[in-house]
């Protein structure tokens, strides 16, 4: 059980002391030159998309149509005074 406890304790004591603080550094400034770069390869995309026709659909309107609305809006202001 000593022994143990020893071995424990020695490889606790040891990771401490080996253990050392990483300081990261990023550069804060870093410039990149996009017309010395070289690209070879084909144009992966066609070149002309085409679409298929979808169905239109109508729906009907829900709400009634009313050519007049100066009973609701009369209402609306008596409401209000």
């Amino acid at each position: 059980m000593r022994t143990i406890i020893l071995i424990i304790c020695v490889s606790l004591f040891s990771t401490l002391t080996f253990a050392k603080k990483v300081n990261y550094k990023y550069k804060k400034y870093e410039r990149f030159d996009f017309d010395a770069l070289d690209i070879e390869g084909s144009q992966g995309t066609p070149g002309d998309l085409s679409i298929g026709q979808r169905l239109k659909k109508n729906f009907k309107n829900k709400l009634p149509e009313r050519k007049d609305f100066n009973r609701e809006m009369k209402k609306a202001i008596d409401t209000i005074i």
